[in-house]
């Protein structure tokens, strides 16, 4: 097992996973660094990808007519970015770019759907990996909009 697996197996996003499985995962995976300030993808563009964060913080943004880009999390270690990848027509919903110096598992996108287009387990382990994600996500941004409306006279 060599450092990148290692990597892959200790990352939250798969902790547990049976090491068959995170095999074939090391099959598509690389280590990438982005500088601060530096956009990891781009609300429209090919969503090409799939990360798990190593370090640093990825704001996730949208443009708002108006206002401008405005962030709509943060994420950091242990975090994993990008779920436009799954599903079709496979565009990045929003923007994602780094706050501080970042490094980043990024995984082939075609490859990861290649691998669980073939494989069941490896396709059930993922979307199950990404809908708690999802649901986590979607129950802090639940409590941002209830801190932001609920301080409303």
């Amino acid at each position: 097992m060599n450092g990148l697996d290692v990597l892959i197996m200790e990352h939250p996003f798969l902790s547990g996973i049976n090491p068959e499985l995170c095999d074939l995962l090391g099959d598509c995976a690389s280590r990438r660094l982005f500088a601060s300030h530096q956009e990891i993808f781009h609300d429209g563009n090919e969503a090409s990808h799939f990360y798990l964060i190593l370090t640093g913080s990825v704001a996730l943004e949208t443009f708002v007519p108006g206002c401008g880009m405005v962030t709509i999390q943060t994420l950091g270690p242990g975090d994993a970015l990008g779920w436009s990848w799954l599903f079709p027509p496979y565009k990045w919903h929003f923007t994602a770019s780094t706050r501080a110096p970042t490094e980043v598992i990024s995984f082939d996108a075609a490859t990861l759907r290649a691998i669980a287009d073939e494989n069941r387990d490896f396709r059930e382990e993922l979307l199950t990996r990404v809908a708690k994600t999802l649901l986590r996500r979607l129950l802090g941004t639940r409590m941002q909009l209830i801190d932001l409306y609920g301080m409303r006279p």
